[in-house]
C-alpha cells in the first residue's frame, strides 16, 4: 500500500482497486450502487493492498448510456468523502470521470487524482482544472464515445495510432499547464479495440513506455480475456486476467487497475521479482 506523495515509478508495480457506484458496469453493475457497500468496499480493496482506489459513478462499459450530471454527483462525492474520512491521508483516491464539475467535486472532497477516459477530450477544462489543483492526471486512448467506440476500430497500426494520440494527448495537458510530471497514460485496453488489437497492444506495450510518461494498464476482467477462455462471465476471469497482469509487467506497465486487488497484489509482486531490476 502506497502513501499519497509522490510514487516511485520503476521500484514496483502500484495497483489501482476499482469502484463502481453504476448499475451497469460489465464486470460488477450494481454490486456497490448503495454508498455503504461502496465504501466499505474500497476499505475492503485498501486492506488488500491497493495502491490507489478509483471510484466512478458513470459506465464506460460499450452501449452505456451516459447518466445525468447530478446522478454522477450523488453516486461519486459521497463515497470519496467517506473514504477519505475514513481511511484518513494513507489511500490515494482517484475519481473516474470525464467531467469537470464530477472532478472539481471530487478533489474538493479529497480526491488526488483525476482519471478521464476521454484523455480530456469529452470537456477539455478538466486539462485546467487538474493544473490548477496540481492534481495527477491519467489520459486514455479512446475514440468515439462508449456508445460508438466498437465501431471505431480500424487502424492501419493500432499500436502506433495509440502512441500518436497519446503524445497529442500528453501535449494538450501540458499546454493546459498540467506538470508533465503529473501526466500518466492509459493505451485504453478494450476501449475501441477489437480483441486480436488488443492482444497486440499487450504484446508491444513497451513501444509506449518510450514517452516519458507513467504508463497504466486495465486488462482486469474484459472482454478480450472471456473470449480466449470461453468465459462469459466475468467475475470468472480471475486467472486470465492475472495472465494479461503479467504481460503487462512484463511490457513496462506502471499501474494496474484491477478488481480483484488480493490476487493481483501476489501476481505483481512475483511478476515485479521476475522481470524489474532489482
Amino acid at each position: 500500500m502506497s502513501d499519497r506523495s509522490t510514487l516511485q515509478w520503476g521500484q514496483r508495480t502500484y495497483l489501482m482497486g476499482v469502484i463502481n457506484v453504476t448499475p451497469d458496469s460489465f464486470s460488477d453493475g450494481g454490486q456497490f450502487l448503495d454508498p455503504a457497500i461502496a465504501v466499505a468496499q474500497g476499505q475492503a480493496l485498501w486492506q488488500a493492498g491497493a495502491d490507489i482506489l478509483d471510484i466512478g459513478g458513470q459506465s464506460t462499459r460499450p452501449g452505456a448510456e451516459t447518466v445525468p450530471l447530478a446522478v454522477e454527483l450523488a453516486r461519486v462525492i459521497p463515497v470519496v468523502r467517506s473514504l477519505r474520512a475514513e481511511l484518513g491521508s494513507k489511500p490515494i483516491l482517484s475519481v473516474d470521470t470525464t467531467r469537470v464539475e464530477v472532478a472539481a467535486a471530487a478533489l474538493a472532497a479529497g480526491a488526488d487524482w483525476i482519471n478521464d477516459i476521454s484523455g480530456g477530450t469529452f470537456e477539455p477544462e478538466i486539462l485546467s482544472l487538474a493544473a490548477e489543483r496540481q492534481a495527477p492526471i491519467v489520459l486514455m486512448h479512446l475514440r468515439g464515445t462508449p456508445q460508438t467506440m466498437q465501431q471505431l476500430t480500424d487502424y492501419d497500426d493500432v499500436v502506433t495510432a495509440v502512441q500518436t494520440s497519446l503524445v497529442e494527448r500528453r501535449e494538450a495537458a501540458i499546454a493546459a499547464g498540467v506538470q508533465p510530471e503529473r501526466i500518466i497514460l492509459d493505451p485504453g485496453i478494450g476501449f475501441a479495440k477489437t480483441a486480436e488489437q488488443n492482444l497486440e497492444l499487450l504484446r508491444r506495450q513497451r513501444e509506449l513506455t518510450t514517452l516519458g510518461c507513467p504508463l497504466l494498464v486495465g486488462v482486469s476482467r474484459k472482454s478480450f480475456i472471456g473470449k480466449i477462455l470461453n468465459q462469459p462471465d466475468p467475475q470468472q476471469r480471475v486467472w486470465g486476467t492475472a495472465a494479461a497482469c503479467s504481460a503487462a509487467i512484463a511490457q513496462g506497465a506502471d499501474i494496474l487497475r484491477v478488481h480483484d486487488v488480493a490476487a493481483m497484489v501476489d501476481v505483481a509482486r512475483v511478476a515485479d521479482a521476475i522481470w524489474r531490476s532489482p
